[in-house]
C-alpha cells in the first residue's frame, strides 16, 4: 500500500513539474508543430457593420470552390465556400441555367423551410427571403453569434478587433 502511495505521489509530481509555473512558459511548452508559433494563414475579417450589410444578389459567376448542393422547387443552390451561393434554374438537370449569385461572406450551408432560406454567415444565422424569378433578396432576420468563430485551417484562433467578424482565411504570402 505504501508503494502505491509513493508511486502515485511521484507520478503527480512529474505531471505537475511538466506544467507551466506562474505563467512562465517556454515556447516549446505549447502543443503544436515544433517551430510554429503562429498560423500559416491570416484571417479575412469584416467590421460588424460591413458584415451585416454584405449579403447581396449579384449576376451569376463561375464556380471556383464548390461546397454543399441543395435542390428545391426547380432551383439548384451550389455553395461557394465562405463566399455565397450560386443559384441555377434546374428544370432541365442535364443543363442547369445560371440565374444569380447570392453573396454571403462566411457562408457554408443553407436550409430552406416555408420559402425562407436559413444561412450560416460566419458566426451569425440569417433568414433570407429570396425570389429567384424576379431577382429579389431580403435579409429578414439575423441572430448574432450563434456559431463559433471560424478557426484557421491549421487550428489557430483569429486575433482580430472585437467589432470584426472572421469570414474566411487565406494563406500568408512568403515575404
Amino acid at each position: 500500500m505504501k508503494t502505491i502511495k509513493l508511486l502515485t505521489l511521484f507520478l503527480c509530481l512529474g505531471v505537475l513539474q511538466s506544467c507551466c509555473v506562474n505563467g512562465d512558459c517556454d515556447e516549446d511548452d505549447f502543443v503544436g508543430e515544433p517551430g510554429f508559433s503562429e498560423s500559416a494563414y491570416e484571417p479575412i475579417a469584416l467590421s460588424r457593420a460591413d458584415f451585416e450589410t454584405s449579403v447581396k444578389l449579384l449576376p451569376p459567376k463561375p464556380i471556383a470552390n464548390s461546397g454543399k448542393i441543395y435542390v428545391l422547387n426547380g432551383l439548384l443552390f451550389v455553395n461557394e465556400k465562405n463566399e455565397g451561393f450560386h443559384v441555377f434554374q434546374n428544370e432541365d438537370p442535364s443543363n442547369p441555367t445560371p440565374l444569380n449569385f447570392i453573396e454571403v461572406p462566411g457562408s457554408t450551408d443553407v436550409s430552406i423551410r416555408n420559402g425562407i432560406y436559413f444561412v450560416n454567415q460566419a458566426v451569425d444565422l440569417i433568414a433570407i427571403s429570396f425570389e429567384a424569378r424576379v431577382s429579389e433578396l431580403n435579409v429578414s432576420k439575423r441572430i448574432r453569434n450563434v456559431f463559433p468563430v471560424k478557426i484557421s485551417p491549421d487550428g489557430y484562433y483569429p486575433n482580430v478587433a472585437q467589432d470584426s467578424v472572421v469570414v474566411g482565411w487565406k494563406l500568408k504570402t512568403q515575404g
